[in-house]
């Protein structure tokens, strides 16, 4: 059976193809094969077609009958519809989750290779990747590098009455998310997360005011069950600062929360049924993304420039789509950096009272400005009815202790408390307490200096490591505080794909299609800087800029090689 390359010779009822990618083009005619003397001979003929050895006891006949036998018919293939409403990678998760539940895939057993599985399937290795991206975080695998992944749980099957869980969580299935927080690598770089340097952490500070608050007259009442409204002192504290600045109008109140996540979770359960369409920043920050997404709002992305979102394109989708909510980032955009100047800010208004529409003004970032005069927020306009104020302490102080709050109208507080009670009864008060003296302590107003400080010398440190060491033709945004920056590599570089090369050298940072609404740019990704020492800075875009500027090297020498097409 064995022929020279070039001879059109059928086999099995298939023409013999030169192909370069054996694997790739064998697995195409695999499917009409049932045993494993059918695959050798299938292999041997392959090898022979492209004028390679077909012993069968070659090494290279072994190993690629070894891995069709195990890609075809030891892994049951899954059943893909590229018509359903489900992602295809999230299709592929279904089928391997349901597989280790059910007790058909052990522990230990080694899953096909991205390459392998989607050359089977006829995908693309970054669609096999994402679903064995989303295995991994859910524990039902591991990854070993240069061996592959593994199943990482054991369900024993126990006959036909075991609960398929996967099937049951289906429905609920979230939109692409990034990968959960987790410790910053220990010997790498990682530019993934939005939050401050742990290594700025007033320690002692923080533990001064929590003995002063243990040994305060009402730390009984303070571990007490307490108000979905929030600690009363700190409510207060927070009200009276908001008048302060001009903030609070008189029938304004204030609800405190466990950050602004669950602030603009409330928000979707008062204010939104599915269906509903809300405008957003596009690109915008995941967690608001996939929350208003599952709460089956419609979300109409508005482009950020490089003033915040861009407010003609805006009014355009407040005439047409008619959408029940708007939510914008004032200061600092996450992921973009952008910060609306007074005169957006003031237009953004006038077009959201002239609609009708309800304002939701994120201001998680404002008190971490670096450079330059404080911007007055939206909702400090004297005709700011329409705007709901969000803000956290999570950025400027310790994220962990999970404590933002709401400024709006007194009867929308009111609902968003009656929420928050059926979600949790209310935001832990031991935390509410502590950070409350930290603050009236003045600890506080010294750690925000010494964060400003750091901040400033992030900053000035991403940037220039940015200029010096991204390929040419990058662009990226300039924010004067926050903590993140927007980059986009020149075409046709795909962050998304770099991603993994990233991995292997210990820096990891977030692809553009995590922000994306509508406008998806695969050269695009975050940097996030705030968690980072300027060395680690440094240190981590060198090595993004080497394999970035590799990357285009080749691609663009690869395209310097292509034949010119006929000139007709």
């Amino acid at each position: 059976m064995e022929k020279s390359v070039g001879q059109d010779t059928d086999f099995f009822g298939v023409k013999a193809v030169e192909s370069a990618d054996l694997f790739g083009a064998t697995i195409k005619v695999i499917h009409i094969v049932d045993n494993i003397t059918q695959i050798v001979a299938l292999v041997k003929y392959r090898l022979a077609a492209l004028g390679q050895s077909s012993h069968p006891f070659h090494p290279k006949v072994f190993k690629l009958t070894t891995q069709l036998w195990y890609a075809v018919f030891v892994v049951p293939q899954p059943q893909l519809d590229a018509s359903s409403a489900l992602p295809i990678y999230r299709q592929l998760y279904a089928h391997f989750s349901g597989l280790i539940q059910t007790g058909q895939m052990a522990k230990g057993e080694r899953l096909p290779a991205t390459r392998e599985l989607a050359g089977t399937l006829g995908l693309n290795r970054t669609t096999v990747a994402a679903a064995y991206e989303l295995l991994e975080s859910g524990g039902f695998i591991t990854g070993q590098v240069g061996r592959g992944s593994f199943v990482a749980v054991q369900h024993p099957a126990t006959g036909s009455h075991l609960l398929d869980w996967t099937d049951m969580l289906q429905r609920s299935a979230p939109a692409l998310q990034p990968p959960a927080p987790g410790p910053q690598l220990r010997e790498g770089v990682s530019f993934a997360t939005s939050r401050p340097s742990e290594q700025l952490f007033p320690l002692d500070a923080l533990r001064a005011s929590c003995e002063e608050v243990m040994a305060g007259s009402d730390f009984a009442h303070i571990l007490q069950l307490g108000s979905p409204s929030g600690y009363e002192p700190l409510r207060r504290y927070l009200l009276d600062a908001a008048r302060a600045e001009n903030l609070a109008a008189p029938d304004d109140d204030l609800i405190v929360t466990n950050g602004c996540q669950q602030s603009l979770d409330l928000l979707g359960r008062v204010l939104l049924r599915p269906g509903d369409k809300v405008v957003v920043e596009d690109p915008v920050y995941p967690g608001l993304k996939s929350l208003f997404q599952a709460a089956g709002a419609q979300l109409i992305g508005v482009p950020v420039g490089a003033d915040g979102v861009e407010i003609d394109q805006l009014q355009a989708a407040l005439d047409h789509e008619r959408p029940r909510l708007i939510v914008v980032t004032s200061n600092f955009q996450n992921p973009t950096g952008a910060t609306l100047p007074v005169g957006a800010r003031s237009a953004l208004l006038r077009a959201a009272q002239a609609a009708g529409v309800p304002l939701v003004e994120n201001d998680a970032y404002g008190d971490l400005r670096y450079s330059g005069e404080d911007l007055p927020p939206i909702k400090q306009s004297t005709d700011a009815g329409h705007v709901i104020l969000l803000r956290s302490f999570s950025k400027i102080t310790f994220p962990g202790l999970r404590v933002g709050w709401v400024l709006g109208p007194r009867a929308l507080i009111a609902r968003l408390a009656q929420s928050k009670q059926l979600a949790d009864l209310h935001t832990d008060q031991l935390s509410q307490a502590v950070l409350l003296r930290f603050a009236e302590s003045g600890r506080m107003a010294a750690h925000r200096a010494h964060m400003l400080q750091a901040g400033a010398e992030r900053l000035a440190a991403v940037l220039a490591a940015c200029d010096r060491y991204l390929p040419a033709g990058s662009r990226f945004t300039r924010p004067r505080g926050g903590m993140n920056l927007w980059v986009r590599l020149p075409e046709p570089l795909d962050a998304g794909e770099l991603l993994a090369r990233a991995h292997r050298e210990n820096v990891s940072y977030l692809p553009g299609k995590y922000f994306a609404v509508s406008r998806f740019d695969p050269g695009s990704l975050r940097l996030s800087f705030a968690g980072l020492t300027p060395d680690e800075i440094r240190k981590g875009l060198a090595t993004l800029g080497t394999i970035f500027s590799n990357e285009l090297e080749r691609t663009r020498s690869n395209a310097a090689m292509e034949p010119a097409p006929a000139m007709v």
